[in-house]
């Protein structure tokens, strides 16, 4: 720990960080605890998305704003989460670069699970998407015109929250692939699973894709209590059957192999 406090303080004496991480996915999806284990290190910058000196409403401020933010930063890695930016990671990697993001993907029934507990109005939310993908919502920024269909076709008056939430959880996830970013060398993709049953071995690759270097303190207070993966019967067949597959390809893309959507 001394050494890696050394290095942070050297780092302290320069006028901007070497890279600039952002920790994107869909919310409910451990985000929060990913970032909690970044901000551990002596040697990251971590702007959360309640900060409002980066953030309006939980959405990233203007570019300028956060260039400003980074410019002032003296550690290694400037991280910020970029949840209702998704569709503009390759924009914000480049315009920011040196940068990197690291996704993080949980299974779709405990997501929705935290999902229903944390929030609402869901349906609405989706019915509005489904009327128009161009209207004024973060949550379908980005979203291709075969998604929209897709979600069309599934979604009805009648449907549940649950059903609805899942496809947020569908289309907003979707977009990693859409965007190519299981190609992109820039881009780690994080199993929440993975990363609370195994966080020594999880959080040390991560900091080897920062390159930043690792100790187990940056480990302290993860737990998998959080793991289900009971079936959850409000979400109806369908999209659960649309979810299944999406985690499928975030199986396998994990694993190295690739499939087609």
């Amino acid at each position: 720990m001394l050494l890696v406090s050394k290095f942070a303080y050297q780092w302290m004496q320069q006028n901007s960080p070497w890279q600039v991480v952002f920790v994107a996915g869909m919310q409910r999806s451990g985000t929060n605890m990913l970032m909690d284990r970044l901000e551990r290190s002596f040697l990251t910058d971590v702007y959360h998305e309640r900060d409002p000196r980066a953030f309006d409403n939980y959405r990233m401020r203007d570019r300028a704003t956060i260039r400003e933010l980074i410019s002032h930063s003296r550690a290694p890695a400037f991280v910020i989460k970029a949840l209702c930016e998704l569709e503009q990671l390759h924009g914000l990697m480049d315009e920011f670069a040196p940068a990197k993001t690291l996704w993080i993907v949980r299974d779709y029934r405990d997501a929705v699970r935290s999902a229903l507990a944390s929030f609402g109005n869901f349906t609405r939310q989706v019915q509005r998407i489904v009327a128009d993908r161009t209207v004024n919502d973060w949550r379908a920024a980005g979203m291709s015109e075969a998604t929209h269909l897709m979600v069309g076709k599934l979604w009805h008056p009648g449907m549940s929250e649950a059903s609805a939430a899942a496809l947020i959880w569908y289309f907003r996830n979707t977009l990693f692939f859409e965007q190519g970013l299981d190609h992109d060398a820039r881009v780690r993709l994080i199993a929440y699973e993975s990363l609370v049953q195994n966080p020594e071995t999880e959080c040390r690759s991560i900091f080897e894709f920062l390159e930043i270097p690792f100790t187990r303190d940056i480990t302290r207070g993860v737990f998998s209590t959080s793991i289900r993966h009971r079936p959850l019967s409000e979400i109806e067949e369908p999209v659960a059957e649309l979810c299944e597959g999406l985690a499928r390809r975030f199986e396998a893309c994990s694993a190295g192999i690739a499939v087609q959507g």
